[in-house]
Parts: structure tokens; sequence; C-alpha cells
């Protein structure tokens, strides 16, 4: 597919500084999922000092965060449309700084969901915007890279936080709490909020060099469909979605069964490994973390890779085909590895569940650079976050602890719980995106055919 007319200029900075651009955003990326995943790594005190179960730890780590990062996402993303992209981001990171050290602050369960309710408030004006940004610095054939390389960030910040989060458990454990001047008494886990929100000051620093790019369409068809520069309506929105009905159930279906096995792992881990192997959560911490760090950050590069070498291949619909793979691989790795009994093989296998979950995590995204004009596609990026995240991350944490509290009645039949959870809906996912396959290349077909007749 070739650039039309319309922001054929070369990007400010070059290939170079485009791609210093993705590596400040994945950066941006990575302390935004510290900030997100910590919970993670403190469910047991939280529990123990707010007299919490499972399902309410699962809302805190889901729902809580999810509902206005998704709800908010789409206004937010309007304006990702129409606003310089940095400075929204650069308000979003001021924003979820400071909701984390608030989550610090919390005495009793309600003020503690509130915070992560502003968390992800401020985590909301990120990934559309990024996105979109990233779309007008790379051309099509090199975009399932960078925005897989953007991705890693999600995965370097979920791992970092679990070896922080570690770090911090082994250094005050045994510790009751802390008495911090001005505040007064902290437990341990309070603390660790306020550390790992203190990162996004140096966020902001980088984010003062990046430059806002020229907007452009990747597209004949859809430079065409964006016309004038004004802001799309509504209506334009849903003339979109209307036009490619299966192409979008297909994806936002499919993409959403996946995340939520993703998240329901991201979340319970640690806490797998602590209740049915008997690390301790500092152990697990640091194991999952580097799991996470060396492979999970591995896995998105590897998707974006795949869908390259398709495409490389004639593959008109390689994004789509790619992450059908990833899915397919997806499969038996997540119902096995929470049910084997040997702590060693325990770990092997999460290692490898970790590079496969993460491999279609920058596709999703990709494909809606791809497809979707310039000036609608912050907002097609939100209106999915808003559907798949939020059912991915109320429906992973939560199905999860629930199966617990009210199926097994057991807090040690997390591992059934998970494996549950991931045998029904990876399969879901997989099937969802086989049926959107044709259709999918058949646009992407399409939209090329009008590129080579609009040069």
């Amino acid at each position: 597919m070739l650039i039309t007319k319309q922001g054929t200029g070369a990007q400010p900075g070059g290939a170079r500084y485009a791609w210093y651009v993705v590596v400040v955003l994945m950066f941006t990326y990575t302390v935004a999922f510290i900030d997100r995943q910590i919970l993670s790594l403190l469910v047991q005190p939280i529990r123990h000092d707010l007299g919490l179960n499972d399902t309410q730890i699962g809302l805190l780590g889901g729902f809580a965060f999810a509902v206005f990062y998704t709800v908010l996402g789409v206004p937010i993303a309007r304006l990702a449309d129409r606003v310089n992209r940095r400075y929204l981001i650069a308000a979003g990171v001021a924003l979820w700084s400071l909701m984390t050290a608030a989550c610090g602050l919390s005495k009793t369960y309600w003020q503690l969901f509130v915070m992560r309710v502003g968390v992800g408030v401020g985590e909301a004006t990120l990934s559309p915007a990024a996105y979109s940004m990233i779309a007008d610095y790379f051309p099509p054939h090199k975009l399932a890279r960078a925005i897989s390389v953007y991705t890693m960030g999600l995965y370097g910040g979920a791992g970092l936080a679990l070896l922080a989060g570690s770090a911090v458990v082994a250094l005050v454990s045994g510790t009751e709490s802390v008495t911090v001047p001005l505040i007064g008494e902290w437990r341990p886990w309070q603390l660790t909020f306020f550390i790992v929100a203190l990162p996004g000051v140096l966020v902001l620093a980088l984010l003062a060099t990046v430059r806002e790019p020229e907007r452009r369409e990747f597209s004949h068809q859809a430079a065409v469909a964006a016309g004038d520069r004004k802001p799309a309506e509504w209506r334009e929105l849903a003339r979109f979605f209307r036009s490619d009905r299966r192409i979008w159930l297909a994806h936002f279906g499919g993409f959403m069964a996946l995340g939520t096995v993703i998240t329901a792992y991201l979340f319970w881990v640690p806490e797998f490994l602590r209740r049915n192997h008997g690390f301790d959560i500092a152990e697990a911490g640091l194991i999952y973390g580097l799991a996470l760090v060396l492979l999970g950050t591995s896995g998105p590069y590897a998707g974006g890779w795949l869908a390259e070498r398709l495409a490389v291949a004639g593959r008109r619909d390689a994004e789509w085909r790619a992450a059908i793979y990833c899915g397919s691989g997806m499969i038996p790795l997540s119902v096995i590895t929470p049910l084997v009994a040997d702590p060693a093989l325990a770990v092997v296998l999460l290692a490898a569940a970790t590079f496969v979950l993460a491999m279609p995590q920058g596709l999703a995204p990709t494909i809606i650079q791809l497809i979707a004009p310039n000036r609608l596609r912050a907002q097609v990026t939100a209106i999915f976050i808003l559907v798949a995240v939020l059912a991915g991350y109320t429906g992973g944490p939560t199905f999860v602890a629930m199966l617990n509290d009210f199926v097994f009645r057991d807090e040690n039949a997390l591992r059934y719980s998970l494996a549950i959870v991931s045998g029904v809906l990876t399969p879901i996912g997989v099937l969802m995106l086989l049926w959107g396959l044709k259709p999918y290349r058949e646009l992407r077909a399409d939209a090329e055919d009008a590129d080579a007749d609009g040069r």
C-alpha cells in the first residue's frame, strides 16, 4: 500500500527519530503499567489489612481501573484526533502518577477503589493518542513492528512492577508499619504505591523531547473518507463501523476473549505461585517479573515480526492471520500451565506461556490503524478499548476470583479457576478471529487496489 499525497512529507527527524519516539512512548506505557500492575503483588497484605475477599480484590484490579479508563477513553480519543497528542499524554501522566501516590493514602476499601478509578482516568489518555502518533511516523509495512515495540511496554511495566515490588516486599518484610513525616503511619503496601508513582516525573521530562507529527493517511480510500480536517461526527463513526460490521465484531470479540485470559494471568499468577506452589510473595514476584521482562516484552515484537514476514510473503491479511496463529498457540499453554503439580515444571511452562500470551498484543491496534481513517483512528481505538479492555480487565481478574469464592469455595483452587477461564475463552477468541479473516483480507485488498488507482 502506498502513502497518498496527503501527509507524504517526511516526518520531523527521520526514521531514527521516529524510533526514538516509539521508545519514549514505550517507556511511558511501561511506567503506566507499573502503576496499574503493582496491585497484583500486594493482594495478601491488602486483603489482610482491609478484610477483603478475592472477588473484592479482583474488582480493584479490574473493574475499578477499567471502568473510567475505557468509558472516558472515547471522549478523550476525540480530543486526540483533534489536538496536540503529546500534551494530552503528558496531562494523563501527571494525573495517573498523582492517583497512584494517592492509593498509598487509602485507609478503606472504597478509598482505594476511587483512587484506582483515578489511575484509570489518567491512563485513558495514553494508548489512543500513542497509536495515532506512531501511525503518523511509520509507513504501513513497518507499522506492526513499531506498534509491537510500543506494546512491549505493557509487559515490561508489568514485569518491573513485580520485580520492584518484590524488592520492596523483601525489604520491608517483618516491618509492621513505616512512619512518614506529616502523614503518619503507613503500612508497607501503602508506601509501595507512593514509590512506584515517582517515575512519572521522568516520563514528563522525556515527553518534552517528543514532537507532534504531521497527520497523514495510509490509503487513498482513507484519505477520501477523511475529506477535510473537521472533527469527525458520531454518525460518521457509526457509518464506518456499519460498513464493515463483520470485521469489527470479529476483531472486538476475538481480541476481547484473548485479552481476558491475558489479564487473568497478569493479575493472578503471583498469587497462584504463592498459593499453589509454596513460593513466598517476593519469590513469586521475582519469578513472574523476570518472565514478563525477558519473555513478555519479546512476545509482542515476535508477533509484529511474524505479521511483517507474512506481509513480505504476499499475505494481504498478514496482521489478522498472525493474530490467529498466536491465539492458537495460547490455547494449550494457558490451560496446562496452571494444572501441573511440579513447581519447576510450572515455572518453565509459565515462561513459555508468558511469551505466547504476549504475541498478539500489538496486532489488535495495528489492524485498527491500518483500516481506520486518520481522523477516526484514536476514536476507533478508544471504542475498542471500551469494549475489549473493559470486558477483559473486568472479566479476567473477576471471573477467576468468583470461581474461587463461589464455585470452589477454596482459595487454593486458583489453578483450576485459571485453567477454566483460559480453556473457555481462548478457543472462543480464535474462532472469532477465524470468522473475520476473509472480510479483512478482502478489505485490505480493496484498499491496496484503490491506492494503486490513485497514484
